[in-house]
């Protein structure tokens, strides 16, 4: 699976495009201008998606490597 592919079913599942996501973080302070902060760990976004958003884990990894600038869009 493309890593675009993990990005449309979590839109599909959340209704939230990876912008959002990346907004969402930030305002939960995970994130700085859509980028981890430095100390964050993948745990803890796996946590918060799994809870706020029922996301499985390979689902929540992706949005983790979109936070660490890993992937992107389109990948």
């Amino acid at each position: 699976m493309s890593f675009q592919a993990y990005l449309d079913t979590i839109k599909q599942k959340t209704g939230k495009g990876p912008e959002e996501l990346q907004v969402l973080a930030d305002a939960k302070g995970f994130s700085e201008a859509g980028r981890l902060k430095p100390g964050v760990k993948a745990g803890q976004i796996v946590d918060w998606l799994k809870s706020d958003f029922d996301l499985g884990h390979g689902h929540a990894m992706a949005i983790y490597a979109l936070l660490t600038g890993k992937k992107k869009p389109g990948d």
